[in-house]
């Protein structure tokens, strides 16, 4: 019987397929769990000493659920439609040579906590409503940076877009599409008055729905092309960390834990704010970006909440380059209600 051999994608997981994979040296062929062709693929029994780490962080309980939904919750891993729980339970067991364990039902170890959140909510309802620059709650940052460390924006387009609605028939030259002067910046999204960013979305359309226009409305759409930059992704936390980098499984359930403050930070820059409270809404997006700024990012990458594509909010605009300035009609709007 031939042997079976699984690829990076049965797990989609940035540190096995960047790291883990290429130093063990794989095959290449088709997998034999996913299908995939023209990958790398190694005997699965080969990444065993990564995956018991991870198993380490859980514990055997009755009212739990299996390992392999845990991954699939905790670490998204096995997105293939091929890797179904069956799949993904049959993957498991060939790894940790168990057939056993992946029919065993296991809860989240409860010897590891997270103060993340607590102190996120606690730090941004004073930022907001009792002290702006003194404050008495203070976040743990160098366990921040160590979690920010987590979510490097990898392959990032080199081209972005910035669009304007023009006032009257004015179509905006090149030199007017970029960030405002530092005594018109007004807050933003991640950036304090007086202090400007430079906002991009990844498509037309994206820099487009930001502006937020009405249908009929003609918008000034500039392309801007960006260097190599070092950026945080907000987008998906849960997704973008890797357990398998990590060496220990006390740091793999230290992170596990600090996962919902991650994706209550990424949440922060997406979620829309209505105009008439955006001065005060805004204040911990601000902190949190100067954070990052401070940390040595060049900017941070976030969902778009009105379109289809990712927004950077670019902490040195001058960074980018303008390119050309094109027009756009809006053509439709979209409005999506539910009850509150």
């Amino acid at each position: 019987m031939p042997k079976r051999l699984c690829c990076p994608e049965c797990f989609d997981d940035r540190g096995l397929r960047e790291q883990i994979f290429p130093f063990l040296e794989p095959e290449h062929g088709t997998c034999s769990y996913c299908g995939r062709h023209d990958v790398d693929l190694l005997e699965p029994q080969a990444l065993a000493p990564y995956f018991e780490l991870v198993v380490n962080v859980y514990e055997l309980s009755e009212q739990g659920q299996s390992l392999a939904e845990w991954m699939k919750e905790d670490w998204q891993l096995f997105p293939h439609p091929a890797m179904n729980v069956a799949s993904a339970k049959q993957l498991l067991a060939d790894i940790l040579g168990d057939g056993e364990i992946v029919r065993a039902s296991f809860i989240p170890s409860p010897s590891y906590k997270s103060e993340g959140l607590v102190q996120w909510e606690t730090l941004r309802d004073e930022m907001m409503y009792r002290n702006r620059w003194f404050l008495d709650m203070s976040l743990d940052t160098d366990r921040l940076l160590q979690l920010l460390d987590h979510l490097p924006a990898i392959g990032l387009p080199r081209t972005w877009y910035r669009a304007r609605i023009p006032s009257g028939d004015e179509t905006y030259a090149i030199d007017k599409m970029g960030a405002p002067p530092k005594r018109l910046a007004s807050h933003g999204r991640a950036n304090p008055a007086g202090i400007p960013y430079l906002y991009l979305g990844s498509k037309p359309e994206t820099a487009v729905a930001e502006i937020r226009p009405h249908t009929g409305e003609v918008a000034c759409v500039a392309d801007f092309a960006i260097p190599e930059i070092r950026a945080v992704d907000l987008r998906d936390p849960r997704k973008l960390v890797s357990p398998f980098i990590l060496e220990d499984a006390s740091a793999i359930g230290q992170l596990r834990a600090d996962l919902p403050f991650l994706e209550r930070l990424g949440e922060e820059l997406t979620r829309p704010v209505l105009p008439s409270g955006a001065a005060i809404d805004y204040i911990p997006r601000q902190y949190l970006c100067e954070f990052i700024k401070k940390s040595g990012f060049d900017g941070v990458v976030y969902r778009s909440s009105v379109s289809d594509g990712i927004n950077l909010a670019l902490f040195e605009p001058e960074s980018a380059t303008g390119g050309g300035v094109a027009l756009y009609k809006v053509s439709k709007v979209s409005v999506e209600v539910k009850e509150a």
